[in-house]
């Protein structure tokens, strides 16, 4: 596949139900996926190019706190040729942190583990990323080479904003944009701090999950680019990177819907920039060879 046909998809899950529960799947309106995805169906949903370009590369991410899941992510993309990095979980609480990292990245698929993630925003304490437990875990994170993946709500802006300030060091990735409230108390306050965020250099940014924040069923593009107007001033196509977030996005009109609008979305962008959002700032922050042709290229994707 030539080098300028390539996507990137930067944020998408995977869960067997026969091996391990997904208790949250439970919740009311969870029904149409609340069943095993694979990689196979992803393949088939992600069909639809966007721009041209047709889906290459995923980045898996962690569902539930769970080192065996991480394990099994891991091992599956010893397999699975369409997974080139894994997005894990690690109890950052934990003083064995940096032991169950090591041992993470020396096991089976190791060598695809590229980042961290904790779900902090189901955490009720206002400040869990600045608790001492938490920040000795992330610099064990950031000694070995690994990324972080941000997951918070818009009102967690500030302790993800002292986190970035606090450890330069740490590459952090803000997971589908800092779930902006599409619907709802409306965009000034998340605007204000996704620029204040995006001031560190070390942060990049994930245009994923905004369907699943606008309304379900109803959304149409004009609701999203309010969204997609900040992000792009505020981190530039360098700094963003494309995901699908399926099957999550099933929710919201699938991979379809959402690759169209994406599409719309990136109409007046030049073609690095669309590059860039498509497939390079993900490779680069994941550190993904395209290929094996492009394997040594400084810039893969264009």
């Amino acid at each position: 596949m030539p080098d300028t046909d390539r996507l990137i998809d930067a944020h998408h899950h995977l869960w067997d139900l026969e091996r391990r529960p997904q208790p949250w799947l439970d919740e009311p309106g969870h029904e149409p996926i609340r069943r095993t995805f694979g990689p196979s169906e992803l393949r088939s949903a992600g069909e639809r190019t966007i721009a041209g370009r047709r889906l290459a590369t995923t980045v898996v991410v962690q569902c539930v706190p769970s080192v065996d899941e991480t394990r099994d992510l891991l091992a599956l993309a010893e397999e699975e040729e369409l997974i080139g990095a894994v997005v894990g979980w690690a109890d950052l609480t934990s003083p064995e942190t940096g032991d169950v990292l090591a041992e993470l990245l020396h096991g089976t698929g190791g060598r695809y583990l590229r980042s961290v993630r904790h779900l902090v925003q189901g955490e009720p304490d206002e400040g869990w990323l600045q608790r001492a437990d938490v920040e000795a875990g992330l610099r064990e994170v950031a000694a070995r080479g690994l990324g972080y993946d941000v997951l918070i709500r818009a009102h967690q802006f500030p302790q993800a904003i002292q986190l970035a300030e606090r450890l330069p060091e740490l590459p952090l990735v803000l997971d589908h944009a800092g779930k902006p409230p599409i619907v709802g108390e409306g965009l000034d306050a998340w605007a204000r701090d996704v620029r204040l965020f995006a001031v560190h250099p070390q942060v990049t940014c994930k245009v994923s999950g905004l369907v699943t924040e606008a309304d379900h069923a109803a959304w149409t593009v004009p609701d999203l680019r309010p969204v997609w107007d900040v992000l792009l001033d505020a981190f530039g196509p360098d700094r963003l990177m494309f995901g699908s977030d399926w099957p999550v996005c099933v929710l919201a009109g699938g991979w379809d819907r959402w690759a169209a609008a994406v599409e719309e979305l990136l109409t007046d962008c030049s073609d690095e920039d669309v590059a860039a959002i498509l497939c390079g700032t993900a490779s680069v922050f994941y550190g993904l060879p395209d290929s094996a042709a492009t394997r040594e290229k400084q810039n893969p994707c264009r």
